[in-house]
């Protein structure tokens, strides 16, 4: 499973530190935590696109594969699937090098849809027709 689709993407947009304060009692990292840090690559991704403000509309799906752990090196890869008037929707994919063993492993996926917003925050084209 290591590396096989995560090939596909070139660098990774989020790259982190799971640490302590980010890990519940079993040392397990919370999946709210590797949420907001693939939310973060997704909308970098989107943000290019777009040139500009985007704000996330929708978490379409979440897996969780395999936990992430205090020390491991996180590392999300953002990969933009399709483009709306006003919508971008990326495809994210998260893996982990285990601190102990140094052995990398995917670890989440999912889709997120992003909007591009104007200076109003209102929603505009993408492309900026």
């Amino acid at each position: 499973m290591a590396g096989q689709d995560i090939d596909r993407f070139h660098e990774p947009a989020v790259r982190t530190l799971a640490m302590p304060a980010d890990a519940n009692a079993s040392g397990d990292i919370f999946g709210g935590w590797l949420l907001s840090q693939m939310d973060i690559a997704g909308g970098i991704a989107a943000h290019d696109l777009a040139r500009g403000r985007v704000a996330t509309v929708a978490v379409e799906a979440m897996e969780f594969h395999l936990p992430v752990y205090v020390g491991d090196l996180v590392s999300c890869f953002a990969e933009v699937t399709r483009v709306g008037r006003t919508s971008i929707t990326v495809h994210v994919e998260t893996e982990a090098k285990r601190r102990d063993t140094g052995e990398t492993i995917k670890v989440t996926k999912g889709i997120f849809v992003y909007v591009a917003l104007d200076e109003n925050g209102r929603p505009r084209p993408v492309k900026g027709d």
